[in-house]
């Protein structure tokens, strides 16, 4: 898959604090902290390359191909 074949979207997602709580101790732990003691990584974009990563290794495009996984569509006739 290349870079032409994907496209960035922003979306809510439900996750546990515990995996956020993971992601931030973690990615803190990797990039350490500067000269003055802080840590200047940005979590959010870790959340998002790790979902993202995720979402393309675990075949989500079969996933999403297959409509028993979408909920009910409220504002849908048939419900």
């Amino acid at each position: 898959m290349t870079a032409a074949d994907t496209i960035e979207v922003h979306a809510n997602i439900v996750m546990t604090t515990e995996s956020l709580r993971v992601i931030v101790d973690n990615t803190k732990k990797m990039a350490g902290r500067n000269e003055k003691g802080h840590y200047t990584v940005d979590t959010a974009d870790a959340v998002s390359v790790m979902v993202s990563r995720f979402l393309l290794e675990k075949n989500f495009e079969s996933y999403a191909k297959d409509e028993k996984n979408y909920p009910p569509c409220e504002s849908c006739p048939s419900g």
